[in-house]
């Protein structure tokens, strides 16, 4: 029984279409697959570095001064204002001076009075002289006069001792200048009251005086970093008191270390109930930024000049404890190379083991590519690469 025409092609049709569906699948196919992923590759970048260790401290003062009065007596005048500048010499203080100027004129009176004693004592003795080669007076009158003179020697010169020392407590003394330049402090003593001077420990604390420029900078570090010093000869300057290593200083509002000084002082013997070592660096402060008990972070020279290769940190990632790059190699294939970190130098890391200079490192697209994986790797710098022909314009 033949079949008509629209029944043949009804056939035909049907047996057609699980080919058009399997070409379709294979099309779907096809556009599925995805490219590789594009990602930018550097080689490690080369510089010569020293290790830099950062510690923190304080700066001190180097000379800071007690303005105490070596002499008792009232608080006559303050020369100066609250928390200013002062210069070596600058008077600050005024002790009522009355007393010592009677003092003096006594001291004065009292020497005097000896030099005429020792005039007397001076022409009895030249009297004596003679007479006791005449016979007219004893040896022993003469030794009286003769121990006389000597007796009024001694009191000139304890007087004129005593007018020195009444000079210097009326005209030095009893005015308290600065012993050395910087920043005064308050007054702790208004006009008025008794002050007690001399060397004793209760005499009377007048202010307080810090020199500013230049300015010490004190921290400490711990045993296994001067012993890391000494055996690896970078801190060799620094450990064997050398004041030349170069240090540089930021605050604690700064991104960089700006400031630049150097070590002058290591301690000579390590703290036993700390374990650390104290080191001091001094720096320029004419600026007067920087001020006593002030805070601060120092880059102290940690290991000998060497060559050293870096990657931008954002380059390096992080696999529990452990770090890693992204290496593609000659196939065009992503590679997991565990590495050690050393320092930051900017934006860029240094890589002390785990990477060669010639290695492709994924800097940019580290989250596209996976280990194994085929990339499409562009040099850093280089222009975007031209769309083919089967690429579609967008």
């Amino acid at each position: 029984m033949s079949m008509s025409v629209p029944a043949r092609l009804s056939a035909a049709l049907l047996a057609l279409l699980p080919m058009l569906a399997g070409c379709g699948n294979d099309q779907h196919q096809t556009k599925a697959a995805p490219p590789a992923p594009s990602v930018t590759v550097a080689k490690p970048v080369g510089r010569t570095l020293v290790d830099q260790d950062e510690y923190v401290g304080r700066f001190v003062a180097v000379d800071s001064v007690e303005v105490r009065a070596r002499v008792s007596g009232y608080l006559a005048a303050i020369r100066f204002q609250d928390g200013q500048m002062v210069r070596k010499g600058d008077l600050l203080f005024t002790i009522d001076r009355r007393p010592f100027e009677i003092v003096l004129d006594q001291t004065r009176a009292n020497l005097a009075q000896a030099r005429a004693n020792l005039a007397y004592a001076e022409s009895d003795l030249a009297r004596g002289l003679h007479l006791v080669r005449d016979k007219t007076i004893t040896e022993q009158s003469f030794d009286q006069r003769l121990q006389a003179k000597k007796v009024a020697e001694a009191a000139v010169a304890a007087n004129e001792a005593m007018v020195r020392q009444a000079e210097l407590d009326y005209a030095e003394f009893s005015e308290l200048r600065a012993p050395v330049g910087g920043r005064i402090g308050d007054r702790r003593v208004s006009v008025g009251n008794l002050v007690t001077g001399g060397t004793g420990g209760n005499t009377t604390l007048l202010a307080t005086i810090m020199s500013l420029d230049p300015i010490r900078f004190e921290f400490t570090f711990d045993e296994a970093s001067f012993l890391r010093y000494m055996r690896s000869g970078a801190g060799t300057e620094m450990a064997s008191r050398n004041v030349s290593t170069p240090v540089r200083l930021k605050l604690l509002d700064e991104e960089s270390f700006a400031h630049e000084g150097r070590m002058d002082f290591v301690d000579n013997a390590i703290t036993q109930s700390s374990g650390t070592i104290r080191g001091r660096a001094v720096f320029d402060n004419a600026a007067e930024l920087f001020t006593p008990g002030m805070f601060g972070r120092v880059q102290v020279p940690g290991s000998p000049p060497y060559e050293a290769l870096l990657v931008p940190d954002a380059a390096v990632g992080t696999e529990q404890t452990r770090k890693f790059v992204l290496v593609v190699d000659a196939e065009n294939v992503a590679r997991l190379k565990y590495v050690t970190l050393g320092q930051a130098v900017g934006d860029l890391r240094v890589i002390k083991q785990g990477l060669s200079a010639d290695d492709r490192v994924i800097v940019n697209g580290l989250l596209r590519a996976r280990q194994g994986a085929k990339v499409t790797p562009q040099d850093q710098g280089a222009p975007p690469p031209s769309p083919g022909p089967s690429a579609k314009a967008s």
